[in-house]
């Protein structure tokens, strides 16, 4: 699997086009799955795991690679699915989520794909609430799942949501001509509520999407409605999503005229240096690794204060 990842320059020029490359893989069953390959920092055949007391179920164990300890998750078996056999033979691919870095157990490993985001749709109507797919997509006639890592994580290991009580205080004694309203476009139900949680503690109103078209669909909505900054305070975009990404969304958002001066802040589980330049390539006025209920806080003050 050696130079599965080219330089990050190179995948860049993706970003900001509304088009991702997905490595796929399978899990213990026939199933075909995707994930970003900007999320993927390596891939590896598995190596020896080390079994520790008190580890959560869906950690089959811990893996030592390049002078980190990393834990490696059983995705097969985190999404309901039967526990992975023949780990020998199995693969970890090595992911930064949410400012941390773990390894996913996979069965196999296939190849990468570049693709357009309006190729990658919502899950079908009747998956439930206990799915854990943020979208699907069809490859080679065959239908390939992605899968929604934030929720898997947050079962593993849940977050504190507890925003600062000094900024909660400082938010809600803000002067009332704010307009306290804040439009969350997110495909993770999880994340989507903890950016809802979040926003409404320091007390705004939410207007929740699920994708970045959905958003600019409210938006221009709101917009030929009456004037947009009357009825929205800000956007709080994640930036991989179905059918839109959150780079093309803050850049449509930019070249409407109605809608161009909305305050845009990125909230985002991907990581790497890339992210600065294509904040300031589409126009954001923030960038914002998920998830810190304080740092969103106050990106929110700093957006509402201008």
């Amino acid at each position: 699997m050696t130079g599965i990842l080219d330089s990050v320059n190179q995948r860049t020029q993706l970003v900001g086009q509304n088009r991702l490359e997905l490595l796929t893989f399978r899990l213990m069953g026939r199933q075909r799955y995707g994930i970003n390959v900007f999320k993927v920092k390596e891939v590896l055949q598995c190596p020896k795991l080390t079994s520790m007391p008190n580890l959560n179920p869906l950690v089959k164990g811990i893996a030592h690679i390049r002078g980190q300890t990393i834990s490696v998750i059983d995705l097969s078996l985190a999404t309901g699915g039967r526990a992975t056999t023949e780990i020998d033979k199995c693969f970890i691919i090595i992911s930064e989520f949410n400012r941390t870095i773990q390894g996913f157990l996979v069965k196999s490993v296939e190849r990468i794909v570049n693709m357009h985001w309006e190729a990658i749709l919502p899950p079908p109507q009747g998956t439930g609430r206990a799915n854990y797919l943020t979208a699907v997509t069809n490859i080679d006639d065959e239908l390939v799942e992605i899968l929604d890592v934030e929720k898997i994580l947050a079962e593993i290991a849940p977050v504190d949501e507890t925003m600062n009580e000094e900024l909660v205080e400082e938010m809600t004694a803000m002067s009332q001509e704010v307009v306290r309203r804040v439009l969350i476009a997110d495909d993770s139900s999880v994340a989507r509520k903890q950016v809802q949680r979040a926003v409404e503690s320091i007390g705004f109103e939410t207007i929740m999407v699920k994708d970045g078209k959905e958003a600019l669909n409210k938006l221009v909505e709101m917009a030929n409605a009456g004037s947009v900054y009357e009825q929205i305070g800000l956007v709080i975009s994640d930036v991989e999503m179905p059918e839109m990404d959150g780079y093309t969304l803050t850049a449509e958002i930019r070249r409407e005229p109605a809608l161009k001066d909305l305050h845009v802040i990125l909230h985002t589980s991907l990581s790497g240096v890339f992210n600065q330049a294509m904040v300031e390539r589409v126009g954001a006025n923030q960038f914002i690794a998920k998830f810190n209920p304080d740092e969103l806080g106050a990106a929110v003050k700093r957006a509402v204060e201008k």
